[in-house]
């Protein structure tokens, strides 16, 4: 009795100093809205900050770009809105995204024009700025986020934590905060201005079902999130080789097959319909969302194409389809080494490292990058963040960083410091993360190098933001955080690409041992 006492005792001293024990007393649900709030309380706090193109004629930024398509879509009828006109002028911020984005960019457009007529009005509300303009702008982002995101999570968290992982509640409540706070979601949502929330979240939700063995509702989850946004794509190899490993296996392979396709193309065709009267008008919104015209690449992106091009001057040597070749066949390639054991022997830990190396892939190697993709590999590493929380810590750090310079010309550093440390501050929280089960934690590696890199980017942040670059050479800080972004973003593919077939021998030995008993 007295040996039980203590160690009760020792467990209620160790939870008084575990913030996660006191958040998840009360139950998940109750922990999970408590903790869904502070989230929310912090992106209305990075909404107040400025956006993308703020007060920068003639064509202002993302901002205007999401508000002129809801201009576009309410005043003009679908058959116009992918169509070059005097109303619909293409160059001036043509709808670029699949059909999903412009019925959502209809809905919000809907509330705007309730509320204020005159944001949303045909050519005359172009860069339209004011105050309640602004207000409800930000808060079709926030309700996107309360609507698609945060339910998703909870299904996920619900999901990922049932079976063998119900007892770890300290890590749930800290894995739901390292999703909903994720500093670069918010900044590019909230801070710099879109809807990613819609994609990440429908694709959040489709991963859900796929560890919940809902195949089919995965499909028709996923090719919603692909008919939002294009650069879901990133996900579609592991989606396909789980998938298609699976199918295999059951007993009428083909029938499986065809269910799946079934939900695939169906979806797709309600979501396309306007646009299947014709070929022509299909053909025009296709090509709106392959803009192969504007380059390999934009900007200091930390991926293959735009580092390399410091020695290679690919845009100059090379043709735009040779290009387009070149990038299909290495992000096909790259791809491929995480497609392989899914499809030999597919397994859901397998599963979410096959998300993570095929969106580094395409980060890395497809045509067209932004350093707004970054979201997309981040997400299935938030999915890893208990197993591998020091790859989620490093890969956060490094991404943060190659958006820097995008979050300077938006004016958004204060709350990229603030979020920066807020992030760090609840990683580091009592109880929260298992960094001894981490492979790739710094005792595990030289300490000098972890830290040698760490401020190597303290001091990228400092030059880039205190120093004027020599005249010779403009972007010259920009390059050195694309350099060091890149090194990193390569070095965590190809030790996530390891992990993954490691699962491959570990579901192997699990096999044999079934069958010894």
């Amino acid at each position: 009795m007295e040996k039980r006492k203590r160690t009760n005792a020792l467990k209620d001293d160790e939870n008084e100093d575990n913030i996660w024990w006191l958040v998840v007393q009360r139950g998940l649900a109750p922990s999970f809205i408590s903790l869904s709030l502070f989230a929310l309380l912090v992106r209305v706090a990075v909404s107040l900050h400025p956006y993308s193109g703020a007060g920068k004629p003639p064509k202002y930024g993302d901002f205007e770009a999401q508000r002129h398509w809801m201009e576009i879509t309410l005043n003009l009828p679908a058959s116009e809105w992918y169509r070059n006109s005097t109303a619909n002028d293409l160059s001036y911020w043509g709808l670029d995204y699949p059909p999903l984005t412009a019925y959502q960019s209809y809905i919000h457009g809907l509330i705007l024009r309730n509320f204020l007529p005159d944001s949303v009005s045909l050519q005359t509300s172009h860069g339209h700025e004011s105050y309640l303009g602004k207000l409800l702008m930000r808060w079709t982002v926030l309700s996107s986020d309360v609507l698609m995101f945060f339910p998703a999570v909870f299904y996920f968290i619900v999901v990922y934590y049932s079976g063998s992982r119900t007892g770890c509640k300290n890590d749930w409540a800290w894995h739901v905060a390292m999703i909903l706070l994720n500093p670069c979601l918010i900044l590019i949502d909230h801070g710099h201005f879109q809807y990613n929330c819609i994609s990440l979240g429908l694709t959040i939700g489709a991963v859900a079902a796929i560890l919940s063995d809902k195949d089919l509702l995965a499909c028709f989850l996923f090719s919603l999130a692909l008919n939002h946004k294009q650069m879901s794509a990133y996900f579609a190899p592991a989606f396909f080789s789980y998938l298609l490993g699976k199918c295999l296996r059951r007993q009428n392979p083909l029938l499986e097959v065809l269910k799946l396709g079934f939900v695939v193309i169906g979806t797709f065709s309600i979501v396309w319909w306007p646009y299947l009267q014709s070929v022509e008008a299909f053909l025009q919104v296709l090509s709106r969302l392959a803009p192969f015209e504007r380059g390999i690449y934009e900007d200091y992106v930390a991926n293959f194409w735009c580092t390399s091009s410091l020695l290679i001057k690919w845009k100059r040597l090379f043709t735009i389809p040779s290009l387009k070749l070149l990038s299909l066949g290495a992000t096909v390639s790259a791809s491929l080494p995480s497609m392989v054991p899914q499809i030999w022997a597919p397994s859901k830990q397998g599963f979410l490292y096959g998300l993570l190396n095929s969106s580094l892939s395409f980060y890395l190697f497809s045509y067209q990058v932004h350093e707004k993709s970054i979201l997309l590999p981040l997400l299935p590493a938030s999915f890893l963040a208990i197993d591998e929380p020091f790859l989620f810590k490093w890969m956060m750090h490094y991404a943060l960083l190659s958006m820097f310079p995008l979050m300077c010309r938006d004016e958004l550093i204060l709350p990229y410091i603030s979020l920066s440390a807020l992030f760090i501050l609840l990683y580091h929280a009592p109880g929260g993360r298992k960094e001894k089960r981490d492979a790739l934690s710094p005792s595990n590696l030289k300490s000098f190098v972890v830290v040698f890199l760490v401020l190597c980017s303290l001091v990228l942040h400092v030059v880039y933001f205190a120093v004027s670059p020599p005249e010779k050479y403009p972007f010259l800080f920009e390059a050195m955080i694309m350099l060091l972004c890149f090194s990193q973003f390569l070095f965590i593919t190809g030790y996530t690409n390891i992990k993954q077939w490691m699962t491959l021998k570990d579901s192997a030995l699990e096999n044999k041992e079934k069958k010894h008993l």
